[in-house]
């Protein structure tokens, strides 16, 4: 890869400014599913072993620029604490200042500190408003709130690596302007290994794919996907698409969908697109379906399958059915290289959950004879470790939105900053 990493650095003697990912699962104060910590562990034991200084940064939930006791990094900081046997110490709530300085200066060869949550500072997500004033930039204010958090993050270290690939997707102050900051004063900003392997399975699936490339997709809204789908046409040779939004583009097809959940502005561009795709894209042919769902409870009629494409009226789509099942396996176990990126039906409930488990258990196989396979974050992710399959899968990503955005073909801002060879 183009991207210079952490291997291409000597932390020693040096203070590491490193971005990762703690945005984990908690309850009651208590972590519920630690991957995120632990997927960063290689990149920091880099930095560790080398002799280096460590400065992690994270966010955690979605603070609004302000200190939320809910929102802090401490259970992260006491987690990672005990996966590598030694004391992590926390920033102050404030995240960057004179209390954060101090803390730095007095760190010695191989400690780590955690700093607070970076969006309890505003300037963090200030980016994110641009977008939403009427000339697109960020007002003098705002540009110097943004500012001053850069500079504020950027004088506690020399080097920069960024290993949150989940937030890639945003110039936030984090991600991008500290890489700039420390570039200008001539420190190098590198990925870290998590993001070097993230760029390197995204990358390579889809620029020089093994034959046959199939994308799976699935998940709520086809208006989410639709530059997914057009990127990824010109590519594959198949594209399997379940989910809910799969109801639009059978109707756009001109099958009737019943109560399925349709997105009526999109399917007069869905027509364009069928029209367009050659037949590469492949849509349900029967369903498992509902007269109603309630989706808090997740509880329901038992599943109707109905036999053909057309869904009846009073009947929803819930999931793919045993038709579709079996044509979209038979298509997976073909593949060379497999993207997935969406649920096939609603698997959070065990009755719909047979569509998803099947692509899930295909893709293993394929796998397991040698075929390269892509499991794009999110729900496509988290279905695959509920179900125990993670490990049989080539690749599974840690960024829902960054994975669909790179598979998109989107600039990606913190990336494309980074140092190249």
């Amino acid at each position: 890869m183009a991207t210079k990493t952490i291997s291409d650095i000597n932390a020693s003697g040096k203070t590491v400014l490193m971005r990762v990912d703690f945005n984990v699962p908690l309850k009651g104060g208590k972590i519920t599913d630690d991957r995120r910590i632990r997927a960063a562990l290689p990149s920091i034991k880099q930095v560790i072993d080398q002799g280096g200084k460590l400065v992690l940064m994270s966010h955690l939930g979605r603070p609004d620029g302000a200190y939320d006791p809910e929102g802090s990094l401490k259970p992260c900081a006491d987690r990672l604490g005990e996966l590598l046997g030694k004391p992590v110490k926390l920033g102050p709530n404030e995240v960057i200042g004179a209390a954060a300085e101090a803390l730095v200066a007095g760190m010695k060869a191989g400690d780590v500190v955690l700093l607070e949550n970076v969006r309890f500072h505003a300037g963090e997500t200030m980016p994110d408003k641009a977008k939403k004033n009427p000339d697109k930039k960020l007002t003098a204010e705002q540009q110097a709130k943004h500012d001053e958090f850069v500079a504020g993050l950027a004088k506690l270290g020399d080097l920069y690596v960024n290993d949150a690939f989940g937030t890639c997707h945003r110039k936030h102050g984090s991600m991008f302007g500290v890489a700039k900051a420390i570039q200008a004063k001539g420190g190098a900003a590198v990925a870290g290994y998590l993001v070097e392997k993230e760029i390197r399975y995204l990358h390579e699936a889809v620029s020089s794919p093994k034959r046959p490339f199939v994308a799976i997709l699935g998940g709520a809204k086809v208006s989410d996907k639709i530059k997914l789908i057009s990127n990824l046409l010109g590519k594959v040779d198949n594209i399997l698409i379940g989910g809910a939004m799969a109801y639009t583009l059978l109707k756009a097809s001109g099958a009737t969908v019943g109560k399925s959940r349709v997105e009526e502005d999109q399917v007069e561009e869905m027509k364009k697109l069928l029209g367009q795709a050659g037949g590469k894209i492949v849509l349900p042919s029967d369903h498992a379906a509902a007269s109603a769902f309630d989706f808090k409870a997740m509880t329901g009629d038992k599943p109707t399958v109905v036999a053909g494409a057309n869904i009846p009226d009073g009947l929803m789509g819930m999931d793919i059915g045993p038709k579709t099942i079996k044509a979209f396996s038979d298509i997976i176990g073909k593949a060379g290289t497999i993207v997935w990126n969406g649920p096939m039906g609603v698997f959070e409930a065990p009755d719909y959950a047979a569509g998803t488990l099947a692509v899930a258990q295909a893709i293993a196989a394929a796998t397991g004879r040698g075929a390269v396979t892509v499991i794009g974050g999110g729900d496509s992710a988290a279905a695959v470790e509920k179900m125990g399959l993670a490990d049989k899968m080539t690749h599974v990503s840690t960024g829902g939105g960054a994975s669909l955005e790179y598979l998109e073909g989107k600039e990606m801002p913190p990336i494309k900053v980074l140092d190249q060879k």
